[in-house]
């Protein structure tokens, strides 16, 4: 609780130091933060190239049985991800961009993960914007059921914040684990169903077991309430699931943390 305490106590700071993050990461280049966007972008036209003109996906149907456009399908699994990996990657690499802050003996380095995953929130949000416009474009109007993006938004930023408490802290000693957390994450976007349904595997068994990664919950329920309109509440047992995860995650990360925070500003 006492960490939760530092963190609001330090609120104002943290978002000052977000915006400033997300400012000058691009700042020099021509299109600025331009860059931000055009990524993604091109990775959904990608895709929806290759598999919707390239492998004729025309539709596909939701987890509730519904038909929708593939493009539609996809970016609802496409948007959650981009935000968790982004943030994952800045998050982990807090303390080793911002070496000069943990080196001050006055600052409390315990924000820094948390403004390099504020600054990736920044761009979520415009891609949530993005995938419902596109998903109005298609007749899919947004409704009550579209509000639930905001709550997953929330539970996907605390589950990358407990995350980020862990890989934060041992990448300072451990310098390899960037290069680990980039192999885990080419290989998360296949383990996820994102460009690919649950339903194909027949077996129960690993139907449960990737179940049990925490991104499916989320990228789940984006679709969940884009397409398939269906309450979080409704899936309990995998909500249940998803926040006991979290909490545990939230506990280890921080106490880590905590616990090798006075040997941070010897190593950096």
């Amino acid at each position: 609780m006492n960490f939760l305490r530092e963190l609001y106590n330090n609120r104002r700071l943290i978002f000052k130091l977000s915006k400033n993050d997300f400012k000058t990461r691009y700042a020099g280049s021509y299109l600025g933060i331009i860059w931000a966007f055009v990524q993604p972008i091109v990775t959904i036209v990608v895709y929806w190239f290759v598999f919707e003109k390239g492998l004729k996906v025309g539709k596909t149907l939701s987890e509730e049985g519904i038909s929708v456009p593939f493009v539609l399908w996809l970016t609802a699994g496409l948007v959650p991800w981009f935000f968790f990996s982004e943030a994952l990657n800045n998050g982990t690499n807090a303390l080793i961009e911002y070496k000069y802050l943990v080196q001050k003996v006055v600052f409390n380095i315990s924000v820094l993960p948390v403004i390099k995953i504020l600054a990736a929130l920044y761009v979520h949000v415009f891609f949530v914007c993005f995938t419902v416009l596109l998903f109005a474009c298609y007749g899919m109007s947004p409704d009550l059921y579209t509000l639930q993006v905001i709550y997953y938004s929330f539970a996907m930023f605390a589950l990358v914040l407990a995350l980020c408490y862990f890989t934060c802290s041992v990448v300072v000693f451990f310098k390899d684990l960037s290069q680990i957390i980039n192999i885990v994450l080419q290989v998360g976007v296949w383990a996820t169903p994102i460009m690919w349904q649950l339903s194909i595997l027949k077996s129960p068994v690993l139907q449960f077991i990737f179940k049990l990664n925490p991104l499916y919950y989320i990228v789940n329920g984006y679709r969940g309430a884009l397409i398939d309109k269906v309450w979080f509440f409704q899936e309990w047992k995998l909500t249940i699931y998803y926040w006991i995860l979290v909490i545990v995650l939230f506990m280890i990360g921080s106490r880590l943390f905590k616990r090798l925070k006075p040997h941070f500003a010897d190593v950096l």
